[in-house]
């Protein structure tokens, strides 16, 4: 018989899902997230891959072409970490192992985006150290990796903070109960 686990992940509303009704919903939140980073890093990828073949890139120095080099490998990476929650699920596909699917999935995200805003700076570094000069290139690249941190890591802290100060208020804004009947810990 299915475990009936009326908790959700993350802090809201009750769902009243099965552990294995909830591993395939976030597992389907999770491939929706990895379509649109996906899309980005095929997208860097191509870019990278048809730089070697024009005729400017013989004129870089030995700085632009380790950033090329470095760059490249870390978009291949990302697209590895980013394609590796479908492997893992189609070679566990069936044998009911969707919770650890989804944790390990999640991981593998994560550490993907962490790679990819390394990838991302490489190639604004790249290409403003070729347009407008090494010192450009670097101060672009911290501002990318400045923005990419803030965004994908800072900012999701940030509302996780907002959610959590604003959990076990109803719509109007008051403190209401669960729906278990507890309020829920921490700062009001």
């Amino acid at each position: 018989m299915a475990e009936n686990n009326s908790s959700s992940t993350g802090g809201g509303p009750s769902r009243n899902e099965t552990r294995f009704e909830r591993a395939d919903r976030n597992f389907a939140e999770i491939l929706q997230e990895l379509r649109v980073t996906q899309a980005g890093v095929q997208i860097l990828f191509a870019f990278l891959l048809t730089l070697a073949f024009t005729e400017r890139f013989p004129s870089l120095d030995t700085m632009q072409r380790a950033t090329y080099v470095t760059t490249l490998l870390l978009a291949v990476l990302a697209a590895a970490l980013f394609t590796a929650p479908a492997a893992v699920h189609r070679s566990l596909f069936g044998q009911r192992a969707k919770p650890l699917i989804v944790r390990v999935s999640s991981r593998l995200a994560g550490i993907g985006l962490g790679v990819l805003v390394f990838a991302v700076s490489g190639a604004v570094l790249l290409v403003v150290d070729v347009a407008v000069g090494r010192t450009g290139g670097i101060i672009a690249a911290a501002g990318t990796m400045v923005v990419c941190a803030g965004l994908w890591g800072l900012l999701p802290l940030l509302v996780r903070g907002a959610a959590d100060k604003t959990e076990g208020r109803g719509d109007d804004g008051k403190e209401s109960a669960t729906s278990d009947g507890v309020r829920p810990a921490g700062p009001r």
